[in-house]
């Protein structure tokens, strides 16, 4: 019996999300070429709470079986999406935008809520970063589910989102250029 050999392990290789960012465009701005580009044609969304983003790939899959002792000879991939999950903690025109897919009269402070309405495809980017790495996320998206908003004394008031991705996302790892 071969003797079994344990993996290289290298504790640099383990990234932590300690800080980042969340921008925002319209569907038509252009995504960054890179992990470096500038962000140009995005707002930023200021603090995220310290959750942070939660990014969730969700598949279904159908076990196609073969008449023979039913064991499965193929699986089908039937659904697939991408989402990410965060909360903003800022409270600014772009992002009581984002919340409530609607615009906000930065005149007046006025914002008229219209719980069915969609503010449609919008272009984002997230960076995460540890140190002098990054991993930069860039995808079309449109927010779909809301998060209740708390007032409470001693609490961050929050506009928690998720963004349903439309369409592939590209990713950027900084780590992994050799």
């Amino acid at each position: 019996m071969a003797t079994p050999v344990a993996p290289v392990l290298d504790a640099d290789n383990t990234r932590v999300g300690v800080s980042g960012a969340i921008y925002v465009g319209e569907s038509t701005a252009t995504p960054p070429a890179d992990a470096e580009a500038a962000t140009t044609g995005y707002k930023g969304l200021g603090y995220i709470s310290e959750d942070g983003v939660e990014e969730t790939l969700d598949k279904s899959i159908d076990k196609l079986k073969a008449w023979q002792n039913a064991s499965v000879v193929r699986t089908v991939t039937t659904e697939a999406a991408l989402s990410y999950k965060f909360t903003m903690v800022e409270e600014t025109a772009d992002t009581v935008g984002l919340y409530y897919n609607t615009t906000v009269d930065t005149v007046t402070g006025k914002v008229v809520i219209d719980p069915g309405a969609s503010a449609g495809v919008k272009q984002f980017i997230i960076d995460v970063i540890d140190g002098d790495e990054l991993i930069r996320a860039t995808f079309k998206g449109e927010v779909g589910e809301t998060e209740a908003i708390k007032y409470a004394s001693g609490e961050l008031v929050g506009y928690g989102v998720t963004v349903n991705v439309i369409g592939p996302v590209t990713k950027y790892y900084t780590a992994l250029i050799a």
